[in-house]
């Protein structure tokens, strides 16, 4: 039987990183995906990267992240086309202006410049923008959007480097068990002999960890993108922009822009079927917040899922020898970096970077931790 010393099921942002921090440390590792490396759920992503969230724990994880994404080309040796234009809040109600200013000194107190703004300061860094209806914006200049397939990459070619193999193409079917702890893990190919799983597998983590015995409430829920043809007389360098209330961003990307908004009809599922429903809700959002861009076309457009918690966090722990890192409820790639190093502290049973026992698959979801309201 082949046998690797951990199995991470997974080679998306979330399984990739853990891979190669593994790896790094000098473990063997073998990372098995259904499909193609991050073909899941990350190369469908907006590539956004920031520190601003509400609860601590993801601030500390994001904030660590962004760092590493800073060092990645230099560290790894593979290029993410990195933008750290900044993110800018839109907010237009006295409830969001408040939690955004208690979440802004959070996020100081925790070393991230964050800050708040005035409405004709959001306006000047994002000119698209109409200040109507606004009451105030929260902006940090070190955030950022990049590439994801290029992070992807990027882990998996440093940790084959260090000896991890990866097996696409390859899914995880089941796994067989002595009492709670895995064995082996099972695929068409057969089954892989190993003294623990890591389970990363996005909006598909669920079936996976009950494979593992590990309840894993994560539920898929779709969401699209847009990029418009080129924007005439196009503002570059402008930062991620997110009107709070409707959900609704853009980013650069390249002549034109990559668009996107939440539809709160959409139903929990896998599938990632482009439709037009959301459209009307989405023109309206433009229409209000950034008229100059409601004539702009578009060019083309794609579906991926969000794998979503009860509570918007992320489920990162241990429970025997599995552990898991997934349902970050759209932002898994951003804390990607810095979940990967956590994945190996608590495969090697040390002290992790970041103490990430309030997102344990265990919690009380009616009361700790808190609802992560930074969500796009």
């Amino acid at each position: 039987m082949e046998r690797a010393e951990v199995v991470v099921a997974g080679a998306g942002c979330l399984g990739a990183s853990a891979a190669y921090r593994l790896a790094q440390a000098g473990v063997d590792v073998l990372l098995l995906d259904r499909g193609e490396p991050g073909a899941g759920s990350t190369i469908k992503a907006a590539g956004g990267v920031r520190a601003q969230f509400s609860d601590e724990v993801n601030i500390a994880l994001a904030a660590r992240s962004l760092a590493q994404f800073g060092r990645f080309e230099a560290e790894l040796g593979q290029a993410i086309d990195l933008h750290t234009v900044g993110y800018l809040f839109l907010l237009s109600t006295g409830q969001d202006v408040a939690d955004f200013e208690r979440a802004v000194e959070r996020q100081n107190a925790l070393g991230v410049p964050s800050r708040m703004l005035s409405v004709e300061e959001a306006v000047a860094l994002s000119p698209y923008v109409v200040g109507d209806g606004l009451l105030a914006a929260a902006f940090h200049a070190g955030d950022g959007h990049c590439d994801p397939a290029s992070v992807v990459a990027g882990y998996l070619r440093a940790a084959r480097a260090l000896g991890a193999r990866v097996r696409t193409g390859t899914p995880v079917t089941g796994m067989q068990r002595v009492g709670e702890r895995v064995t082996a893990v099972e695929t068409a190919e057969g089954p892989v002999a190993c003294d623990g799983v890591v389970v990363a597998a996005g909006a598909w983590s669920r079936g996976v960890g009950a494979h593992a015995g590990v309840d894993l409430p994560v539920t898929p829920l779709r969401r699209q993108i847009l990029v418009t043809e080129q924007v005439p007389g196009k503002v570059r360098g402008a930062p991620m922009t997110i009107d709070h209330a409707t959900s609704f961003y853009f980013h650069d990307e390249g002549d034109a822009l990559l668009v996107g908004m939440s539809d709160p009809e959409e139903e929990p599922g896998f599938d990632v079927r482009r439709h037009d429903r959301w459209l009307p809700r989405l023109a309206a959002a433009i229409e209000r917040r950034t008229p100059a861009l409601a004539g702009v076309g578009i060019r083309t457009g794609w579906a991926g899922l969000y794998e979503m918690t009860p509570d918007h966090n992320g489920l990162v722990g241990r429970s025997g020898n599995v552990v898991y890192a997934t349902g970050f409820s759209g932002h898994g790639f951003l804390m990607a970096p810095a979940v990967g190093e956590v994945v190996r502290d608590l495969w090697l049973r040390q002290d992790a970077v970041v103490d990430v026992s309030t997102l344990a698959a265990d919690r009380d979801f009616g009361a700790a931790p808190v609802v992560e309201r930074h969500i796009v």
